[in-house]
């Protein structure tokens, strides 16, 4: 049955969407809306990028009429203590989410789902018990997932441990409201199309420093001559050569380029180039491979907390230096798992 009750959207849930888009979000999904639906699922695929089931609801003359609903991953599940499906196929459950801007997609980002327990998952930037539509009881924990405050475990580590993303804190977006762009740049801005940039496709790999966007568990990982990034997403792992034990011959550009690290007192400085990854953001913004990162990495002094602060320069996109910060925290529990990115069938 489809509940004919659609309200406009709070903004509660819409600028965690930024953070975790595989494809462009805003180009398919209406985010100022939360459409209601029930019916009975029908097919589920629990994976990274994004869990998928298909749900059959009743149109209004009694035909079956079948839904594409989307969420967020398998990552983020698994941060909320929700590893394995909640909802199976035959099950009777009410979604709410944002509709696809085309009515003959058939379409749902789904931010709250009630399972046939009478239990109910909720999504949201900020989002707790109070953001239940029609439970008392929550099903998972988003105690990890929007922790503001990291744990102290053995500071003596610093940096080399796994960080979470402290996206309630305001620390996650690694982002700007606007950019000095250059006129070239501005105009491939204008060109960009979301819809069917190559930025923006299901389990196509990412670059620097877009790469750094991402919400999922990340560990340094200290070695003899070098220091291992390694990041959830895709599998990523970033290496980074320290300054008194570089390779014979610098490496040909790539997506992750070639960084050189050095200690500065308890900060690792990391100068990164020979980038070939050709998109700063998601959002169309170029890159050039004259673009130049130094990135500022520093844990707390009980090592709860990394900040993270990236000046990039690029002379045929930005007319002056850009700074990004981010921070992260340190959650006992959390590990940095396989990523198995599928695009969806």
């Amino acid at each position: 049955m489809i509940i004919h009750r659609t309200s406009f959207f709070l903004g509660m849930f819409f600028p965690a969407f930024n953070l975790f888009a595989h494809h462009s979000f805003s180009a398919t999904f209406n985010g100022d809306v939360i459409t209601e639906l029930e019916g009975v699922v029908t097919e589920v695929r629990w994976r990274n990028p994004h869990i998928t089931f298909e749900l059959k609801t009743m149109g209004s003359n009694g035909e079956e009429v079948f839904w594409d609903m989307e969420s967020h991953s398998l990552s983020i599940m698994r941060r909320m203590d929700l590893a394995e499906p909640i909802i199976g196929v035959g099950d009777n459950v009410r979604v709410a989410g944002n509709p696809a801007h085309r009515d003959d997609l058939r379409a749902v980002f789904v931010q709250n789902i009630l399972l046939p327990s009478g239990e109910e998952w909720v999504f949201g930037f900020g989002a707790s018990p109070t953001a239940l539509r029609w439970s008392d009881r929550l099903v998972g924990t988003n105690d990890k997932w929007f922790a503001t405050e990291g744990e102290v475990f053995e500071p003596e580590k610093g940096i080399f441990r796994v960080w979470s993303t402290a996206l309630s804190s305001g620390g996650g977006s690694l982002r700007n409201r606007s950019y000095p762009l250059t006129e070239s740049a501005q105009a491939a801005v204008a060109r960009f199309d979301p819809a069917g940039g190559s930025i923006l496709a299901n389990c196509a790999p990412k670059g620097m420093p877009y790469l750094m966007t991402q919400p999922y568990p990340m560990e340094f990982v200290e070695q003899t001559d070098r220091v291992l990034l390694r990041i959830e997403e895709y599998d990523s792992v970033r290496t980074i050569y320290m300054a008194d034990a570089l390779p014979a011959e610098e490496p040909p550009p790539s997506l992750l380029g070639y960084s050189v690290g050095h200690w500065e007192n308890d900060t690792l400085v990391v100068h990164t180039s020979r980038v070939s990854y050709p998109h700063f953001n998601e959002s169309g913004v170029p890159q050039s491979e004259a673009t130049e990162f130094v990135e500022y990495i520093t844990a707390s002094d009980d090592a709860s907390r990394l900040d993270y602060k990236i000046v990039v320069t690029d002379p045929n996109t930005f007319s002056e230096p850009v700074v990004l910060q981010k921070s992260w925290v340190w959650l006992s529990g959390v590990s940095v798992e396989p990523y198995n990115c599928l695009v969806s069938d």
